[in-house]
């Protein structure tokens, strides 16, 4: 049996760190789930949490996910996560703390490879890269695999949600599906601009009103408040902001046919696979939909091609898709079950 050391979410991790930094006030949560396919990938967050304990538990969450993640991506990469603890909600992370964060990447020697996340941009990854070469997702020259992951991921999202509401819907075109977006930041917002030139009918909501009404005025679509986005009667409802969205009662209030969004981890539980499974609703497993951010950095880490094979791969992402609810269907299990079982057979844990 494997220890859990006291966090449900521990899955045989083979690596969980905790920084310190006295000077800069750095406190920081590296977690290294898989090495099994190459170095651990996956980017670092910059969040408010209640206690340490759940930052420690969003990054079991998260690098696990990223092994997933990478694996059904078909990248020679592992899964890890960095959390770096914001002291107060709204806090900006300083130029110190990522010089430190940077130097506690460097410690690890080359184990994880980090990239951009939740409050961090490319010019802060510049300043981590100072300290390691452990990184990445920085600007790069045109044409070249790297930089801002956010449109490579909202593209492979864009695809997904296409691909889902061919499945689910039957739709052959977006256009006229309402599309219920939570979250219109990097991700959310880019694939509602790729879902209005589709003639899609949309919905925005985000916990920055301000910003989901200045893109609806742009893009001729309605919002709602952020905690009514995942109820409204909806074609597809698409996720795009933090992770545990899925529960009991959230999936009970459910009013579409279609789960379809980039943020990871959205279920809360395994169980709330099997309930949207049970209701009917087809959902996306979002380390498989939401992909293309880290097909993006990944290759530009390895020198592995251009910005022409980042997006050859990232449109491989509905095929992987459509494999995946094929077994579900042939099996019975829950799509997001299957996911993880072939998720885990290419990691070496099947």
């Amino acid at each position: 049996m494997t220890a859990s050391w006291g966090f449900p979410d521990f899955d045989a991790h083979e690596g969980v760190h905790l920084f310190t930094d006295a000077a800069s006030g750095l406190q920081a949560v590296i977690a290294v789930h898989s090495t099994h396919l190459g170095p651990a990938a996956g980017g670092v967050r910059f969040w408010h949490y209640g206690d340490s304990d759940r930052a420690i538990t969003d990054a079991l969450r998260l690098s696990r996910g990223m092994s997933f993640k990478n694996a059904m991506a078909g990248l020679p990469m592992g899964g890890g996560k960095g959390v770096v603890l914001a002291a107060n909600p709204g806090d900006t992370i300083t130029q110190a703390q990522l010089e430190a964060f940077g130097r506690a990447v460097e410690s690890l020697g080359g184990k994880y490879v980090t990239a951009e996340d939740v409050g961090m941009s490319e010019a802060r990854m510049k300043v981590i890269a100072t300290q390691t070469r452990h990184v990445s997702g920085l600007p790069v020259a045109a044409g070249s695999a790297g930089g801002d992951p956010g449109p490579y991921t909202a593209h492979g999202v864009y695809l997904g949600v296409k691909a889902a509401a061919k499945r689910g819907l039957g739709a052959d075109s977006m256009q006229g599906v309402h599309v219920a977006i939570q979250g219109v930041g990097s991700v959310g917002g880019g694939l509602a601009k790729l879902l209005a030139k589709d003639g899609a009918r949309l919905t925005l909501a985000d916990v920055d009103a301000g910003r989901a009404t200045a893109l609806a005025e742009q893009l001729g679509a309605r919002t709602v408040a952020a905690d009514e986005i995942l109820a409204i009667d909806a074609d597809v409802v698409s996720p795009n902001a933090l992770g545990a969205i899925f529960t009991e009662q959230s999936i009970d209030a459910l009013n579409t046919k279609v789960v379809a969004g980039g943020a990871n981890n959205q279920l809360a539980t395994r169980e709330d696979g099997a309930r949207l499974a049970a209701r009917g609703i087809l959902y996306a497993p979002d380390y498989v939909i939401n992909a293309g951010g880290i097909i993006n950095v990944g290759l530009e880490y390895l020198g592995h091609g251009d910005e022409a094979e980042v997006m050859a791969r990232i449109e491989r992402i509905p095929t992987r898709l459509i494999e995946v609810w094929d077994e579900a269907d042939r099996s019975g299990a829950p799509s997001s079950d299957v996911a993880d079982q072939i998720a885990r057979r290419l990691i070496g844990r099947g």
